[in-house]
């Protein structure tokens, strides 16, 4: 993976109707992961969608496999479920 810093909103992706949704930065990301810090209620294999454009133009569903909890902060590492996701790497 490589340090990005892309803004992006993620969106928990729940039954019932639920909307959770933040905005956030990715701080890492390759072709078929991404890291970024989130004050959502997510756990391990949670599944969310990641959007860099509003429009959906550039957006992918992932699935939480790691969560790391650090002074108060949590990480969040997802992986994607279509495959390769170049956008999260490109300028």
């Amino acid at each position: 993976m490589t340090e990005v810093r892309v803004p992006v909103q993620v969106a928990a992706l729940r039954g019932g109707g639920s909307k959770l949704r933040e905005a956030t930065v990715l701080e890492f990301a390759g072709t078929q992961h991404a890291i970024f810090l989130s004050r959502l209620p997510l756990e391990f294999d949670d599944h969310v969608r990641v959007e860099r454009d509003p429009r959906g133009a550039s957006m992918a569903d992932a699935t939480v496999v790691a969560v790391q909890y650090h002074e108060g902060r949590k990480a969040v590492a997802v992986k994607f479920t279509q495959g390769l996701c170049d956008w999260m790497i490109q300028p």
